[in-house]
């Protein structure tokens, strides 16, 4: 910048300055470089005395590097105030400060001023509008300025699809991506794959990523950290942990956010011991820990049970990283002795709480309450989240349980009837698996399946089998006073052992079962779930709403703590 200065000064020395093609470079190379300065932009932009278009376009797209967006919309309304015309340059750079702002009021005003002026049919400043709304949560709006468009890019394609991945709508970003790939003229940029990946990951689609990871192999050279850690994040939450971790040992540059994905994975995947000495080498490499790295250390500490490591880590964080414990760090705590059964512990920490506990703190509380069978300190977690207006169905429906599990069915009767009388409604138990690129979904006792007759089969096979091998159902698990053959005929018929026996029709001998539930398992279906994997040697990968159970021969990943 020092030699920038002195440049300037020999150009007002010998009169250049006044060249606009002179001062209009000058302003640029201030404006846009790395090493510029938005102030001393500011100063020669101010020292022009007629700046047309480009030098507004240039004050704009400098703000805008510079993260300054809102003096980025103050310079465009100056330049409509001097009336200098705005150009189809000048949109781009405008639209995404707005977006960075999510001022969609704005972005919709600035719309209609690309109407006015013509240049609605301008492909740049259709991109930048697609992304715009997209950015604003407008969707629609984003799918109408697209439908419009005559001549469509592989910008106009990747801003479609972020504009969908910021909403979460994942299988339409899928959706997009496969028309896309049907035109057969565009190759994908590496944002728009991230998109995908991510919708893969969230959808728990693992063939669909291979899909996308294959594409990737044959048409990119290289792939950039984020697009790995994407990968690897996909693979982790897919439940191949395996391909995960070793796209993770791959990689020749590891940044933060890597490590965070591999610790929060190992966590959920119950690595515990595992996550604990990949955030050691994280430190031996010089990487400094941040909250969201934390969060996964705390996790894996309670997911695979480790009490004292998670208090010493929680202490090292605030004391030898400083770092604030916020709400996140805060329930993993909560958890990590909840899940132990140190609930007064737990609730002891809750009250000693800097922060205020918030809903999902107590709900925390209130399912190991559940776990551990305690009606007192659950009525009290209950209460916290009656009293947060929280309305959820799942609040009312673990008292429920807990009431159920002590045999007090009147205190779970008028429960039952408060949740009907507040207009809740109960989520159904599903579990869904994915063959053959499609994702198929059961609930329980589900008569849906155009496969019906075949899977219901199939679990009466599994069952003769199961009475070899000392089967005997947990009927503990059905929370109704009903009888006991009732109990046995409903835990029959769970939608995890419909997704099982579909799988087994439909997939190869010897290939993984990969089944996503939408709530914790109950334990009827883990001990069912670790026979089944002995008696047709198969792999089965469940990922429920806490954490993945990979069964292989009898055995679980979680070591039966979940």
């Amino acid at each position: 910048m020092d030699e920038f200065k002195k440049v300037h000064g020999k150009i007002i020395k010998l009169g250049l300055f006044w060249s606009s093609f002179c001062a209009s470079n000058l302003l640029a190379t201030c404006a846009l470089s790395e090493w510029g300065s938005m102030d001393y932009a500011c100063s020669i932009f101010r020292q022009m005395d007629d700046p047309d278009s480009f030098e507004f376009n240039t004050m704009i797209r400098g703000y805008v590097k510079d993260m300054n967006s809102e003096e980025a919309l103050f310079t465009y309304l100056e330049m409509l105030e001097v009336g200098v015309e705005p150009d189809n340059f000048t949109y781009p750079p405008l639209l995404k400060a707005c977006s960075i702002l999510s001022a969609f009021a704005e972005g919709a005003q600035i719309h209609g001023q690309i109407y006015k002026m013509g240049f609605v049919e301008d492909v740049m400043v259709q991109n930048s509008l697609i992304n715009v709304y997209g950015k604003c949560g407008r969707v629609k709006r984003s799918c109408a300025v697209f439908r419009q468009m005559d001549h469509k890019t592989i910008a106009s394609w990747s801003a479609l699809i972020a504009a969908h991945a910021n909403l979460g709508m994942w299988k339409e970003c899928l959706r997009l991506f496969s028309d896309m790939n049907w035109e057969g003229k565009w190759r994908a940029e590496e944002s728009t794959l991230v998109s995908v990946l991510s919708a893969c990951t969230r959808l728990g689609v693992l063939d669909s990523g291979k899909c996308t990871h294959g594409y990737l192999i044959r048409n990119l050279t290289g792939f950039n950290v984020a697009v790995q850690t994407s990968l690897m994040d996909m693979y982790v939450r897919s439940g191949s942990l395996d391909k995960g971790m070793s796209l993770f040992r791959e990689m020749g540059e590891k940044n933060r956010k890597s490590y965070s994905v591999v610790i929060s994975g190992l966590a959920t995947h119950g690595h515990g011991e595992e996550a604990l000495k990949v955030f050691e080498e994280m430190l031996e490499r010089g990487l400094k820990p941040d909250d969201v790295a934390y969060v996964g250390v705390l996790s894996a500490c309670s997911h695979a049970g480790l009490v004292e490591e998670g208090k010493k880590y929680f202490d090292r964080m605030r004391i030898e990283h400083r770092i604030e414990p916020t709400i996140q760090h805060c329930g993993c705590m909560v958890d990590l002795m909840g899940r132990a059964g140190l609930i007064r512990e737990a609730l002891k920490f809750i009250k000693n709480m800097k922060i205020e506990p918030n809903e999902v703190i107590w709900r925390s509380l209130l399912s190991s309450c559940r776990v551990h069978q305690n009606v007192e300190l659950g009525e009290l977690a209950a209460e916290n989240l009656f009293r947060m207006n929280t309305r959820n169905a799942g609040d009312y429906l673990n008292l429920c349980n807990i009431y159920a599990q002590a045999q007090r069915w009147q205190e779970m009767s008028i429960t039952r009837v408060k949740m009907a009388s507040s207009g809740l409604g109960q989520e159904p138990g599903s579990s869904s698996v994915e063959v053959k690129r499609k994702v198929h979904k059961f609930v329980s006792s589900d008569t849906s399946h155009s496969q019906c007759d075949e899977i219901y089969e199939m679990l009466h096979q599994m069952e003769w089998q199961l009475k070899f091998e000392g089967y005997s159902a947990d009927t503990s698990q059905v929370l109704f006073d009903v009888s006991e053959e009732e109990k046995r005929q409903r835990l029959s018929s769970h939608s995890q052992k419909l997704a099982i026996a579909f799988s087994l029709i439909n997939t190869s001998e010897g290939s993984p079962v990969r089944i996503v539930r939408n709530v914790r398992m109950c334990s009827d279906c883990h001990t069912y779930t670790k026979l089944i994997s002995t008696i047709y040697e198969r792999e089965i990968i469940v990922r429920d709403r806490n954490i993945f159970h990979h069964f292989r021969d009898g055995n679980c990943s979680c070591k039966d703590y979940w």
